[in-house]
């Protein structure tokens, strides 16, 4: 039977009892559903959590009482999502969703539903639910969980499986086929095999999901301990071929005996760093790093990434070819620094990391201790060449375009900024070069 799970009160914040009391009052049923109970219960599988506790990042409550009657009952209530049953409870420090129990009929665009139907069975609420871990429920005044769907038993095997029906799960949501692969990165569970020969009949239905939504999926894949699993399900059951396919031809192209998105994957899971992870997945996507970039760049403006993302991820791609063979001279490594920048250097040198790592960890092993030791180099080098603060940008210089002009008398134009330009360029090679006076000493030299 495996270990005894168990939930209680005991370990709720005080605020959301009471909330379920206030409920219970006025005649209305209240049950603790969704991750709450799921990461609760695993929490105890998988951990040092006793039973009886909670491990929960929200709270979702489903009650009977309609949004109405629920905005009656507490005074500070947002509104969220009247329409399909749902508002958002403000209680002291913390904020509870709170959905009508509810059956759901028709997803033409396979999203949301045609109708919504309010009912009083907390089975028929979770019925409607997409996976059987999704689908526990904790009533907290009896203490009792209900499990209609066997969602414990599937905790204990580590197993993701749909609620009934995979392939009409599936349709309701073009979603949920992308939220199968993120819970098996997740929780670390395996899909099960009905739910998984229900992906691909079902892809019609995912081509409807918007980018915004698969962007968001992708991103909560990525935070996990191994964003690899969630792709793997993605390649193998043809998300990828929609949503990236460049990402998935990186199957057809092989090197040092294994496919180039296997070597990805493995680089995505050892790059720690989860802000770098994406520009670890989409490192090489194209022949070289300027290719590469604007692949990815042409991806994720698809996938309605933000500006700030898309520039981080083309940087990291841009600049992935690190100064490592030959190594540069200390003028080449302050020119590197101006190029890049100076605090990124530590983030592509994470990522050149993570990539050595996925390839000695191939199956070819590769050994590369030469370029582990380059790397190593490059990165003492950099940090102590930050320390001696040398100047990097135009601001960094000993005088600007003001005492310029006013030194040379010289009108404003662009003159002026071409003329300081090559002063950073003459002080990058030669650092003990940056002061007014002998700044000044070059410009003239070159205005004479």
């Amino acid at each position: 039977m495996g270990k005894a799970l168990s939930l209680g009160r005991a370990g709720l914040p005080p605020a959301l009892l009471e909330l379920c009391q206030r409920l219970s009052s006025a005649g209305h049923g209240a049950w603790l559903v969704g991750g709450c109970v799921r990461d609760s219960l695993r929490a105890q599988l998988t951990g040092p959590a006793a039973p009886g506790s909670w491990q929960a990042k929200d709270w979702d409550l489903a009650s009977d009482a309609t949004p109405e009657q629920v905005m009656r009952l507490f005074r500070r209530v947002i509104p969220t999502g009247v329409d399909h049953g749902t508002v958002t409870v403000l209680l002291p420090g913390m904020q509870v969703e709170v959905t009508t129990l509810r059956t759901e009929v028709g997803y033409a665009d396979g999203r949301r539903p045609d109708q919504v139907d309010f009912v009083h069975s907390i089975e028929e609420d979770l019925a409607r639910r997409d996976f059987t871990v999704n689908a526990i429920a904790f009533e907290p005044r009896a203490e009792a969980l209900i499990d209609p769907f066997g969602g414990l038993d599937d905790l204990r095997s580590r197993r993701l499986r749909a609620v009934g029906d995979p392939a009409r799960r599936f349709a309701e949501d073009g979603l949920r086929v992308l939220r199968a692969a993120r819970f098996v990165a997740a929780l670390e569970f395996e899909l099960d095999a009905d739910t998984a020969s229900a992906i691909r009949p079902s892809l019609d239905t995912y081509r409807q999901v918007s980018a915004e939504r698969i962007r968001d999926e992708w991103n909560k894949a990525l935070c996990t301990r191994q964003p690899s699993r969630a792709f793997r399900v993605m390649h193998e059951h043809g998300l990828l071929d929609i949503t990236a396919p460049e990402l998935a031809a990186l199957a057809l192209r092989s090197a040092a005996g294994e496919d180039r998105l296997s070597l990805a994957l493995r680089r995505t899971d050892l790059c720690a760093v989860p802000e770098l992870r994406l520009a670890a997945l989409l490192r090489e996507l194209g022949p070289d790093a300027s290719s590469s970039a604007e692949l990815a760049d042409a991806l994720l403006v698809r996938l309605r990434y933000s500006n700030a993302e898309r520039k981080a991820v083309g940087r990291a791609l841009r600049f992935a070819e690190l100064p490592l063979d030959p190594e540069p001279s200390d003028a080449g490594l302050r020119r590197w620094l101006r190029d890049l920048g100076p605090t990124e250097y530590r983030a592509l040198c994470t990522l050149e990391r993570a990539d050595l790592e996925a390839r000695e960890q191939g199956p070819a092993g590769a050994a590369l201790p030469a370029r582990r030791a380059a790397l190593e180099r490059l990165e003492q080098r950099a940090a102590a060449e930050l320390e001696r603060k040398p100047a990097l940008s135009l601001s960094d210089l000993a005088l600007d375009g003001k005492a310029l002009m006013t030194e040379l008398g010289m009108s404003p134009g662009p003159q002026i900024g071409r003329l300081l330009a090559a002063l950073l360029d003459q002080v990058i090679e030669q650092p003990e070069l940056n002061t007014k006076e002998r700044l000044i000493e070059r410009a003239r030299r070159w205005g004479d």
